[in-house]
């Protein structure tokens, strides 16, 4: 990379979400070790944070590169047993990397198209074998045993599915121009930046918190949903400590705070406001009814294939394991944008998440058998996957535990 001082307009701002990235994202620590996952055509963002990374002191930074057209390659021409195939030796390498104490960066900027038109089976099958072995690398991370980030790269295939009316390089620009904003990459001081809003969410934090709720009931067009909460659920949100000392924020941007549901408690019925890509696959129209806490009903008008896989992947994968708030005023949704990537347009909208909990939501977890942690709520699953169920159309009810309900959002916005 050239020198910062004569590097043009485009590489100082690249270089400058990079040090967010290594100081705000992952808050690197001298001597240690960082992984990148990223797709290939994230390189110039790669080379950037590892400058930056070996400039905070890291030992080694080691990049793992996937590539869409592989993938693709891959449902084209492999033979039908190899959907059942996944890397479990990788993972579980990981697994113990991240153990010993590497952080992990995710870069995300896959081009969500990629494989429509493919085999859903053939998609749901390798999904399936690839989130099977991908537990021990994603126990880490959800335990918040080391520091971890999810950022994203603007890349080109990914750029002319969100702008598909521009030309290629001016498409590229305009998404590179999002993500810089989005990450708070505009302002003179992003650490700054970084800092103020985790604040913003932190007081949020404490307000849910002081309220503790025992559900909350969203209402909106095809959303009818009341989503109890765990015994003893905790909200967080922004920045988080993790389990060896260090304060990161796993996710730039973030304009999120969320908690565990209760795995037996939700009812109704909702209706996805936004579309999920999930592995290359868009999945369009999600609508759910929920009864006891599982999903009984499920469809989709594209991907449903691929969305039921998901729901089937074990007795987990139907019930809940996050709920999250976000305004309707959010920065992501006030860009008009839809991304067709978890990262952003999860952070446009209130979500929902089947699968897994982050432990960290359930006080006093770390000292709970099995059993207890059955009794107050907490679902078990090798999946964790986000989808966006508010909007300015939606208002969202905290229930006390008397069975009070109390505004909590009126038109996706913060009553106060």
């Amino acid at each position: 990379m050239p020198d910062r001082a004569k590097a043009d307009p485009f590489e100082r701002k690249l270089a400058r979400y990079a040090e967010t990235i290594v100081h705000v994202g992952l808050a690197l620590k001298p001597k240690q070790q960082l992984i990148i996952t990223a797709p290939i055509d994230s390189m110039p963002l790669v080379r950037a944070v590892t400058r930056a990374a070996y400039e905070a002191g890291c030992s080694y930074v080691m990049p793992v590169i996937d590539d869409d057209i592989v993938k693709q390659i891959r449902y084209r021409h492999g033979s039908k047993k190899s959907f059942d195939v996944a890397p479990a030796w990788f993972y579980e390498g990981m697994g113990v990397a991240l153990r010993a104490g590497a952080a992990h960066l995710t870069i995300s900027g896959s081009d969500p198209f990629m494989l429509n038109g493919e085999d859903e089976d053939a998609i749901a099958r390798g999904t399936k074998a690839l989130r099977e072995a991908s537990v021990p690398a994603m126990r880490v991370t959800q335990q918040l045993l080391t520091n971890w980030s999810v950022v994203a790269c603007a890349t080109p295939g990914w750029a002319k599915a969100v702008f598909p009316e521009l030309g290629d390089a001016d498409a590229l620009e305009r998404l590179w121009e999002a993500i810089f904003a989005a990450a708070r990459v505009d302002n003179d001081d992003p650490i700054a930046a970084w800092k103020a809003h985790n604040a913003a969410l932190h007081a949020r934090v404490k307000m849910l918190n002081r309220k503790n709720c025992a559900a909350l009931h969203f209402r909106g067009p095809g959303t009818d949903l009341r989503v109890g909460l765990a015994e003893g659920h905790r909200w967080c949100g922004g920045a988080e400590r993790m389990k060896n000392g260090v304060v990161c924020n796993p996710n730039l941007p973030t304009e999120e705070v969320f908690t565990m549901p209760h795995a037996m408690k939700v009812e109704g019925y909702v209706r996805a406001t936004r579309p999920l890509s999930y592995q290359n696959t868009l999945i369009e129209n999600i609508a759910v009814r929920f009864e006891g806490g599982r999903i009984v009903h499920a469809r989709a008008t594209r991907g449903e294939e691929v969305l039921h896989s998901l729901l089937a992947s074990d007795p987990g994968a139907s019930r809940l394991g996050e709920v999250a708030l976000v305004p309707h005023a959010s920065p992501i949704s006030q860009s008009g944008i839809l991304f067709f990537n978890t990262l952003f347009d999860e952070n446009a909208a209130s979500h929902i998440a089947i699968g897994s909990p982050y432990p960290h939501c359930l006080r006093g977890i770390e000292k709970m058998n099995a059993g207890e942690m059955i009794a107050c709520g907490v679902n078990d699953s090798r999946i964790h996957l986000d989808w966006m169920i508010g909007s300015g159309e939606v208002d969202v009810d905290a229930i006390a535990a008397s069975g009070v309900a109390e505004p909590l959002m009126r038109a996706g916005e913060w009553i106060n």
